[in-house]
């Protein structure tokens, strides 16, 4: 009996040892998980022997736990080092094998996919054509493929004219003297190439402007320009006689092979006031073709891509998911972890939403190893395992005694 129980106390320490090695084993492993070593003590008892004294049989291990406490967050330079501030694992997918993980070291193959260091995919919600986020998991893809190019339709031209100008002689592009401003902003043509639209004011009587646009040197406006009538307070009131701030140019070619244009002009926001000639806004919706230039992940999980071209537009969401009892989770190597009956549903979900946590990109959690407390421990399982074979040494010692009393 001594050596069958104290055999058990070896077996425990032994397996207590193997616990405490693989977590200082993994001290730098990101998003490991440390594990504990859980006894039961053991008892052989039955109805009848119930209330009479009884040596235990040992002990045995019941569970080799893991600990989800959060582990220390390791900042990088890598947008898509990605860690979980909270609740919450990352979701992937390999050939149809889902697994989860906290480990958020993550690269791109070369199709585009955001994978893990063993080539698991991230999942989450992607886009549709108008880039809008449809609630469908799949995994991750960073779309490299150029933004096509944008002609512009529609300038806004904020500005004010000075009350005070004179009235000028009949417009002429060619003389300056003729016109009183002109200011000028790049347009795009629908294959991308720019253009310079440039809008000339020429002050007509003391409360009215003309305006004449002109693209490559060429003018677009109708004949004898385009009208603005503002009232004795300096506001706009109508342009070529309509109520309204807006006016748009004739139909022309930029350049041979191209779709013709029409820019439509919004100067709304245009004033008449005694103050110097200023414009204050000019935005034009058109851009060139543009390359990926760089990419953001947000603590909400968008994925938001910037261009060459100035342009930006949302390549998807990494989401997030929960469950109920995250000990029941199997472990299956390569810092992930499978769904049992145990763990519950998964619950799936974007960053900062009920229980689950927030994304920080450029970070990694590290392992919530300690190793002092594992040094700590391992002493103690080793004081264990000398107890139990010092344990089996007196035994022996006994049973020796009691062969020799026989001879």
């Amino acid at each position: 009996m001594t050596f069958d129980i104290a055999l058990t106390g070896l077996n425990a320490a032994s397996v207590e040892l193997e616990v405490i090695s693989n977590n200082i084993a993994n001290n730098s492993t990101t998003g490991f998980k440390r594990s504990r070593t859980e006894f039961s003590d053991v008892y052989a008892s039955s109805q009848q022997a119930a209330n009479n004294p009884a040596t235990g049989k040992g002990v045995r291990v019941t569970a080799v736990r893991q600990n989800f406490e959060q582990g220390d967050t390791v900042f990088t330079t890598r947008n898509l080092d990605l860690t979980i501030e909270g609740q919450g694992l990352f979701r992937l997918n390999s050939e149809g094998t889902i697994s989860y993980t906290r480990a958020g070291n993550f690269s791109l193959d070369r199709e585009g996919f955001i994978v893990s260091s063993n080539g698991a995919k991230l999942t989450g919600f992607s886009t549709n054509e108008d880039d809008v986020i449809q609630s469908l998991q799949s995994p991750i893809q960073i779309d490299y493929s150029d933004v096509q190019p944008n002609p512009t339709t529609e300038i806004e031209l904020g500005m004010n004219l000075h009350i005070n100008d004179e009235v000028l002689a009949p417009f002429d592009v060619n003389d300056a003297s003729t016109y009183n401003f002109s200011t000028s902003t790049t347009i795009f043509d629908s294959s991308g190439t720019a253009q310079i639209a440039t809008v000339y004011m020429h002050k007509d009587t003391p409360n009215s402007w003309s305006s004449f646009v002109y693209v490559g040197g060429n003018e677009v406006s109708q004949p004898g320009g385009d009208q603005l009538d503002f009232d004795t307070s300096g506001i706009l009131q109508s342009v070529n006689g309509a109520p309204g701030g807006t006016f748009s140019t004739n139909t022309f070619q930029p350049n041979p092979g191209v779709a013709p244009m029409t820019l439509q002009f919004d100067v709304a926001g245009t004033t008449q006031f005694d103050s110097p000639f200023g414009v204050n806004r000019v935005v034009q919706d058109g851009f060139t073709a543009g390359q990926l230039e760089d990419f953001d992940i947000d603590p909400d999980g968008v994925i938001f891509g910037r261009y060459t071209n100035g342009q930006a537009k949302i390549m998807g969401q990494v989401t997030l998911t929960g469950f109920a009892n995250m000990n029941g989770l199997k472990q299956i190597g390569d810092t992930q972890w499978a769904e049992t009956f145990a763990s519950g549903d998964p619950i799936t979900g974007v960053p900062n939403s009920a229980s689950l946590g927030s994304l920080q990109s450029g970070a990694l959690e590290g392992s919530n190893v300690d190793i002092t407390k594992e040094l700590v421990a391992m002493i103690s399982s080793q004081r264990s395992f000398q107890a139990n074979a010092q344990v089996i040494s007196t035994g022996d010692t006994l049973t020796q005694t009691i062969i020799n009393i026989r001879r």
